[in-house]
């Protein structure tokens, strides 16, 4: 109930100050998570994901109150999600009348490939100052920005989970003897119906370029940094993880429109 009382307050103040806004921005861009935690520690290191499965496309939109010929208020909201499938890394899972365990893929033929499905939202609402040094009639207007932000975000793994904290030693009809792991159908979310809520900051840059009378060109790169806490619940959601990374770089394309 927090969290959401703290987003409705944020929301309405934005919408209720747009009828004040000097310009008004929208943007595509290109984020670049930084997976800097535990949990994309050892997704990465177990899955078949890669990194660069998480970059992609976000959607922006903000406005602008200038208060000096150099400096401006902005508040904006970016928008990131991502689905992606992943298969573990050198598991096979073979199937018993007791439950499904994952073996070493190098010496079994396996029933099936333990796999899930992850999926991750990160909406920030971001409060910032801005300088534009050399203000904004050049036909090439630098600025740059910081301020903090609220991050409404989520996390949703779906499909099988092998628990490496759970093994059994398995000795095959030729006397090997090889550890296995149980293997559990997850269906896990972080965020569940309204999403959880982190406090971070963001640092940024870029030009702008006039094409028009009230239009100008926009070219900005964010660099980003939020925690989102992990629940503790071992019924509910992740536990046992620390602070989930949030940040990462925006680069963005954009207009902006000058009232």
């Amino acid at each position: 109930m927090k969290n959401r009382i703290i987003l409705v307050i944020a929301v309405l103040a934005v919408v209720a100050s747009l009828g004040f806004a000097d310009t008004i921005s929208f943007k595509v861009g290109y984020f670049v998570p930084s997976f800097k935690s535990d949990f994309w520690d050892t997704e990465l290191a177990n899955m078949t994901f890669l990194k660069s499965n998480f970059q992609g496309a976000s959607f922006s939109f903000s406005y602008e109150w200038f208060l000096t010929q150099e400096l401006s208020l902005v508040i904006g909201i970016d928008t990131y999600s991502k689905n992606k499938t992943g298969a573990y890394r050198d598991y096979t899972g073979i199937q018993f009348d007791d439950g499904d365990f994952a073996f070493p893929a190098q010496y079994y033929d396996g029933d099936f490939t333990p796999s899930h499905r992850l999926s991750v939202s990160i909406t920030p609402l971001q409060f910032s100052l801005k300088i534009a040094p050399f203000g904004r009639r050049g036909k090439v207007i630098p600025y740059l920005g910081a301020g903090v932000g609220l991050y409404l975000w989520s996390v949703k793994m779906q499909g099988d989970f092998i628990d490496f904290s759970d093994e059994y030693v398995y000795a095959d009809p030729d006397g090997y003897e090889d550890l296995v792991y149980p293997i559990y159908a997850v269906d896990a979310m972080e965020g569940q119906n309204f999403g959880r809520i982190a406090f971070g900051y963001q640092v940024f840059g870029g030009v702008q370029i006039p094409i028009a009378n009230r239009l100008t060109l926009d070219l900005e790169a964010k660099y980003s940094s939020a925690k989102g806490k992990m629940g503790t619940d071992p019924n509910e959601g992740f536990h046992g993880f620390q602070p989930l990374d949030l940040g990462g770089v925006l680069f963005s394309l954009g207009i902006n429109y000058w009232f």
